[in-house]
């Protein structure tokens, strides 16, 4: 896999200095990673959902990953996610872990290089789940069909340019999340350099005329300041 600065991981963690060394090897290994502590964490614990993928330290009593996990799965939210935890723990451990709703499991010290495969093939798994191909989308009144790329809105029919198709459909299979230009232009464009992001605001003002009620104060394609967009549909 190449290096994805799109990919957004959640580092659940307890002591900084333990942890460093796996925020930085990830951040050089092309991940945007963001650390929280677990009162952070138990403030929302719907910023998880802002995440492609969730790596917690377990580590108690301050950090128990059973916990997390289990509350995080109550609320649907299906994000991956890696728990690490110390050499000592038992099988029995492990196995609740797993069944509290984690998908991965590595031993502390943990090697990064398999941490890196692992998170890799945990992504894969997501993106193929994730991005199906989709026929029709229906959201606040509107219905957007793929096939023949035109949205009903207000019982009209709007057409859909090809490449404003291929937008709306990376946002709406990447809803609720907030993705950079950078990322719109290699996944819709295909252009492996971010130097057009005006490009990608063109094409979300168009969008905007034919989705929202009042592109100037937009409801569903909302710009993250600094950022890029996400779509609230």
């Amino acid at each position: 896999m190449a290096r994805h600065m799109d990919y957004h991981l959640l580092l659940i963690r307890d002591d900084i200095p333990s942890t460093r060394r796996v925020t930085e090897a990830l951040q050089g290994r092309g991940y945007s990673v963001a650390a929280a502590s677990r009162s952070l964490f138990a403030t929302d614990p719907a910023i998880a959902e802002s995440f492609d993928l969730i790596v917690i330290v377990h580590s108690e009593p301050r950090i128990n990953a059973m916990d997390i996990c289990v509350e995080l799965r109550q609320r649907s939210i299906d994000v991956p996610i890696v728990v690490l935890s110390a050499t000592h723990d038992h099988a029995q451990h492990r196995v609740a872990i797993f069944r509290a709703g984690a998908d991965d499991f590595l031993a502390q010290p943990v090697d990064l290089d398999e941490l890196q495969i692992r998170i890799e093939a945990l992504l894969i798994r997501s993106d193929r789940n994730r991005i199906q191909e989709i026929a029709i989308y229906e959201f606040n009144g509107r219905t957007v069909d793929f096939t023949q790329s035109h949205l009903i809105r207000n019982g009209s029919r709007i057409d859909l340019s090809e490449r404003e198709a291929r937008l709306l459909r990376y946002f709406v299979q990447h809803r609720g999340k907030t993705l950079s230009r950078a990322a719109l232009l290699r996944h819709v464009w295909g252009y492996p350099q971010a130097s057009l992001t005006r490009t990608v605001d063109v094409h979300v003002l168009r969008l905007r005329h034919k989705i929202e009620d009042n592109p100037k104060d937009p409801q569903f394609i909302v710009t993250v300041p600094g950022f890029g967009y996400r779509f609230a549909g």
